[in-house]
C-alpha cells in the first residue's frame, strides 16, 4: 500500500526476497525494478523530490569496495563491471535508452524510502524515463529521473487520487515523531501508513504534516474518503 509503512523485513517479505542490500535492483520482478532511497542528512548518495511533487532524482551506484585501499567515493560510478557486463548503473541506463528509443515502455520502478532506522514506506510506483552523468566536484555520477505513474495498481487496488502527490521525507519523519510511531485514533503500531486528513483530491496538501497523520489499516478503513 502506498505510504505505508514497513519495517526492512516487511519490506523483503512484500517482494518475496530474502534481503535486499542493493540500493538498486533492476528487474528484481518479472513486471518491475526496485530502488532503495534514503534522503536523510548522512544518507551515502544524493537523491532529491523535484519541486512539481511527481518527480524524483536518484543518484547511480558506486563502484565495489574490493579493498581496503579503494575509496569508492574517489571513482566514477561504473555502467560495466570489470568482466565487461552491465553494472546496475548499466541496466538501468540501457532501460532509459529503450524507452527514448521507442523500443519499449518506460521501466516501473518500486521506490522504498528510509524514514529513519528500521523504518521504510513505500513511495510509489515510478516510469523511468531519462539519465545524465554530471561531474559531483569529485568523480562522474549518474542521475536517473523518474516520475510518478499512472500504475499504482502494483502497490494495491488502492488507487485513490489523494495519492497523487508525493509526501516529503521530512513531512513523514515529522509525523511519526508527532504520532510516536502509533496510529492517531486508536493507538495500534501496526498496518501503519501516512493518511491525509484533507484529501489532495479535495485541495489538501502533502506538504505540511498537519495535514498528514498516521493510521492503521483498520481505522483508515473506518475513514474512507470522509472529512473529519
Amino acid at each position: 500500500m502506498l505510504n505505508e509503512i514497513l519495517s526492512y523485513r516487511e519490506m523483503c517479505n512484500i517482494e518475496s526476497v530474502q534481503t535486499l542490500q542493493r540500493g538498486m535492483n533492476f528487474n528484481i520482478n518479472p513486471h518491475y525494478s526496485i530502488i532503495l532511497m534514503s534522503r536523510r542528512p548522512n544518507a551515502p548518495y544524493h537523491d532529491r523530490i523535484l519541486e512539481d511533487g511527481f518527480t524524483l532524482e536518484y543518484e547511480g551506484h558506486d563502484e565495489a569496495k574490493t579493498s581496503p585501499s579503494i575509496n569508492p567515493k574517489g571513482l566514477d560510478q561504473p555502467k560495466y563491471t570489470k568482466n565487461g557486463t552491465l553494472t546496475q548503473n548499466g541496466l538501468f541506463i540501457k532501460a532509459v535508452e529503450e524507452y527514448k528509443n521507442r523500443k519499449n515502455c518506460p521501466e516501473l520502478v518500486k521506490v522504498y524510502e528510509k524514514i529513519l532506522p528500521g523504518v521504510w514506506s513505500l513511495k510509489g510506483v515510478f516510469d523511468l524515463i531519462d539519465y545524465r552523468s554530471e561531474n559531483d566536484g569529485r568523480r562522474n555520477v549518474f542521475i536517473f529521473t523518474l516520475k510518478l505513474s499512472e500504475q499504482q495498481g502494483l502497490t494495491s487496488e488502492i488507487s485513490e487520487p489523494e495519492h497523487t502527490r508525493l509526501i516529503p521525507t521530512e513531512v513523514k519523519k515529522e509525523v511519526w515523531k508527532r504520532d510516536n510511531g502509533k496510529c492517531a485514533k486508536c493507538g495500534a503500531n501496526k498496518n501503519l501508513h501516512f493518511d491525509h486528513d484533507l484529501p489532495f483530491s479535495l485541495g489538501g496538501t502533502s506538504l505540511t504534516a498537519k495535514n498528514i497523520k498516521l493510521l492503521c489499516a483498520r481505522c483508515n478503513l473506518a475513514k474512507s474518503n470522509k472529512i473529519e
